[in-house]
């Protein structure tokens, strides 16, 4: 059975070993906002945290990489993973919203995310980090990590911080959005394919 052929479980767990990374993941889309994460990016970790919180999904990550380097490569493949892992969880998406939108404050900042889980990646981000890092993390891995969520889970998310001052908020009001927005758009509905053409490959 392929996997578009198969009905959503809404839980799914994936494995990515390389040269550089060492990534295993698992999540449950209609969980209870439990976080279990161990890896040493302890900004990504914070983010994940509250994504799962804030979208009341039970995830789990545990993996290693080449962060002697720089944070691009585990983080981009954590993306790649937690990408793969919502598509597999959601199989053909029979019975589900599909879309999904949310705004959320975090003090002086609001960010929106906008998810329509059709099947073909698109990727915008909208946002104007004043500093080149939070803490040590580099804000340009933000918009690394949600492109790769979003090219792996085949996703259409558009996301924008539409103000803010500090970086730290912004880059956490776009994580929480995330997480609601998607939470909204794999909701169980009862109904068949949400499309017209009968199939969100």
């Amino acid at each position: 059975m392929t996997m578009e052929s198969k009905r959503p479980t809404f839980h799914a767990a994936v494995e990515r070993e390389t040269g550089e990374t060492s990534v295993r993941l698992s999540i449950h889309l209609h969980g209870q906002g439990r976080a279990s994460l161990d890896f040493p990016v302890h900004f990504l970790r914070h983010m994940l945290h509250v994504f799962a919180v804030h979208g009341s999904f039970d995830l789990t990550v545990s993996a290693t990489g080449d962060v002697e380097v720089d944070d691009h490569h585990l983080v981009e493949d954590i993306g790649l993973c937690l990408g793969r892992a919502i598509r597999e969880a959601l199989g053909d998406k029979v019975g589900i919203r599909r879309y999904g939108e949310r705004h959320v404050p975090m003090d002086e900042t609001l960010a929106r995310a906008v998810i329509d889980l059709s099947g073909r990646p698109a990727f915008v981000l909208k946002a104007q980090f004043t500093d080149a890092r939070i803490g040590t993390f580099p804000t340009e891995l933000v918009h690394e990590f949600f492109k790769s969520v979003a090219n792996e889970a085949r996703m259409a998310l558009h996301l924008a911080v539409l103000y803010g001052e500090n970086n730290h908020h912004m880059a956490e009001a776009l994580f929480k959005a995330f997480g609601q927005a998607l939470r909204e758009a794999v909701e169980e509905t009862g109904g068949g394919v949400p499309s017209s053409k009968g199939v969100l490959e």
